[in-house]
């Protein structure tokens, strides 16, 4: 497994400060230029880089499994599609080290690509979600985390470049947690699908609980990946920065698409209370010499 060069953040636990940055490209910026450009000047330590099809695109290259982020529709909900070309998360121990780095990254960023959207991202009570419940429980542990979120060297020339890459889904959920704790415990247990004072999980949980429509061994095949999700909150609405790493992104489209019950009519209970409002797919590189790695996309460092 080629663990050694993938992007630290992708499999170290969730840093306590994080800030989700979202960009476009500048009117007139060679594109080229502006990926070699991140790629030299970005360090691994600051965070993960994230690279959409708009960028590929924009410099007439594919990443092979890279594709846009597919909007979604089903009874009472939609899912966006907000693809953008670039996305970083800025990673720190605190807001003051990500402030330092995000001033860094502006100021690499600042000619080739323009900020499009940022939300600042914690670490709430222990691993939890704002609504009290844990978060990424299900996550595969030592080799088989390694093994859902990174993709193995292949045949042939794109294969090697490849290796130690992963790709992101990244979806920002708005809850309305007003809603959500009006509900009795016992009501709230069964949207979840497990208890929230011990994470245990109910034996006869409803069908549109949202351990039903997302454990990831229900799947043929099982549907792993590596969930690094942190909350957000501002004075205008507080939620979800969902963040799946995996060796492909098939495995959480199959879950988005049963949680949205496009697979026989029935919704998550996540989306009676809490709703999409973005949606991107990104190509995390791999990382070699201490640099991002772009030579699947023909350029060198």
């Amino acid at each position: 497994m080629t663990t050694a060069s993938s992007q630290p953040y992708i499999l170290a636990p969730s840093p306590l400060s994080g800030l989700s940055l979202s960009y476009a490209l500048a009117n007139g910026a060679d594109a080229h230029e502006a990926l070699r450009g991140l790629a030299a000047g970005f360090e691994p330590g600051w965070g993960t880089v994230g690279i959409g099809e708009p960028l590929t695109r924009a410099i007439g290259r594919q990443i092979p499994g890279l594709r846009p982020f597919p909007a979604m529709s089903a009874p009472g909900c939609g899912v966006p599609s907000t693809q953008q070309p670039l996305w970083i998360l800025v990673a720190a121990a605190d807001q003051g080290g990500v402030f330092d780095i995000f001033r860094k990254v502006e100021a690499l960023a600042a000619e080739a690509f323009v900020l499009t959207d940022s939300m600042p991202t914690f670490i709430y009570t222990g691993h939890r979600d704002l609504t009290g419940y844990e978060d990424g429980t299900e996550n595969p542990k030592g080799k088989a985390a390694a093994a859902a979120a990174i993709v193995e060297a292949g045949p042939g020339e794109t294969g090697r470049g490849l290796a130690g890459s992963s790709f992101a889904a990244v979806q920002r959920w708005e809850h309305d947690l007003d809603h959500f704790n009006s509900h009795p415990e016992k009501v709230r247990d069964a949207m979840m699908g497990r208890r929230r004072r011990d994470n245990a999980e109910l034996p006869r949980a409803p069908a549109t609980a949202h351990v039903k429509r997302s454990t990831q061994e229900d799947f043929d095949p099982p549907a792993f990946m590596m969930r690094r999700s942190m909350p957000w909150a501002t004075v205008w609405g507080q939620g979800l920065e969902f963040i799946a790493y995996g060796r492909s992104l098939d495995a959480y489209e199959r879950v988005m698409r049963r949680m949205a019950g496009l697979d026989d009519g029935i919704v998550d209970a996540s989306f009676a209370y809490s709703r999409p409002v973005t949606g991107g797919y990104y190509w995390c590189p791999p990382v070699r010499s201490g640099k991002l790695d772009l030579r699947i996309l023909g350029l060198q460092v």
